[in-house]
């Protein structure tokens, strides 16, 4: 038998994104489908829902992310369950304060008697020469907001079950989707079962280790294994982590292995101030101090635009060798 015939079969981003929206859909008639250029399926990501789902669940929504984000939560609070598909991270700005003033404040201001099931799709475009205005990572920003949920998987069939957890949950969830990741495939075969569910809130271990903890953050989480595979050639045994979820925290599971290896280094391809790295490394500075054998590194996008110039835009990102070159300066200390 051929290599060809006996690979295993593995789910991509956009796959994953369609049967998510696809299954849920089917179970639950609550569910709609509202975004830019859907019923064209431009970006891909709603093959399909048209056909099977009519014009009534698959509704087209004009450039205006204030107004879509407003048009959610109304829908939400009337009983319908909105995914909106914004596309681009970037374009989250334009909807600002109904995100923070109303889809995250709503079911709190009333008392409980409103829940907002809206789920909020974009895409992180960065390392593409995407420039300003299209290549922001602004994921941070939002875990300041309380009442908003954030997933960010960095696998095809985290992204799958991540999703569908979302869709189901009662209160608004953001799904940043790290556009870098869409052309890798996913992590062993297909889930098979319609209820593959990932639960908020539950990180994963991508690799074990006992010398230092990398934190990897979308892309970050995919860096951290090619740096943790080339270390190990150097006997240094990195434990990664991948969050999955920022908000809620899996914190049990960081900190318990900060806790065992005494070094933590966190990947973070958002601007360095008030980033998630920041949040986890002051987290773990306040409950894991006694056990730290060097400093707390984070490895982040520098504070600066994203420049038009590919041979510049390259140089403000992590790769793997500041992830390497971060390891040794932990283990260093």
């Amino acid at each position: 038998m051929t290599a060809a015939r006996t690979r295993v079969k593995q789910l991509g981003f956009l796959q994953a994104i369609n049967r998510a929206q696809n299954e849920e859909m089917a179970r639950d008639e609550r569910v709609i489908l509202m975004g830019q250029d859907l019923r064209a399926n431009v970006f891909g990501a709603a093959a399909g829902a048209l056909e099977t789902f009519g014009p009534s669940r698959v509704r087209d929504l004009p450039l205006a992310e204030a107004g879509s984000i407003g048009v959610a939560a109304g829908a939400a609070m009337a009983g319908l369950r909105p995914i909106i598909d914004l596309t681009v991270a970037s374009f989250v700005f334009g909807a600002m304060d109904q995100f923070v003033s109303q889809l995250a404040k709503a079911r709190y201001m009333f008392g409980g008697q409103a829940t907002l099931p809206v789920v909020v799709r974009s895409a992180l475009y960065y390392h593409g020469g995407t420039a300003g205005h299209h290549a922001d990572r602004p994921y941070p920003m939002f875990m300041n907001v309380p009442g908003l949920k954030i997933i960010l998987p960095s696998t095809a069939p985290d992204l799958l079950g991540l999703l569908k957890s979302a869709i189901r949950d009662d209160n608004p969830v953001l799904c940043f989707e790290d556009a870098n990741l869409w052309g890798r495939k996913g992590r062993g075969p297909i889930p098979t079962a319609e209820d593959h569910l990932v639960p908020l809130g539950r990180a994963a271990v991508r690799r074990p280790g006992t010398d230092v903890t990398v934190v990897g953050i979308g892309l970050g989480a995919f860096l951290a294994e090619q740096a943790a595979e080339e270390l190990s050639a150097d006997g240094v045994s990195a434990e990664v982590i991948d969050p999955r979820t920022l908000v809620p925290m899996d914190w049990p599971t960081i900190l318990e292995s900060v806790t065992r290896t005494g070094r933590l280094v966190v990947v973070d391809p958002a601007n360095r101030t008030c980033s998630a790295a920041s949040e986890i490394a002051a987290r773990v500075v306040e409950e894991c101090f006694a056990s730290l054998r060097g400093p707390v590194i984070r490895v982040t996008t520098d504070d600066t635009h994203v420049p038009f110039s590919p041979a510049l835009e390259k140089q403000i990102y992590p790769n793997k060798d500041k992830v390497i070159a971060a390891v040794r300066r932990a283990l260093a200390g």
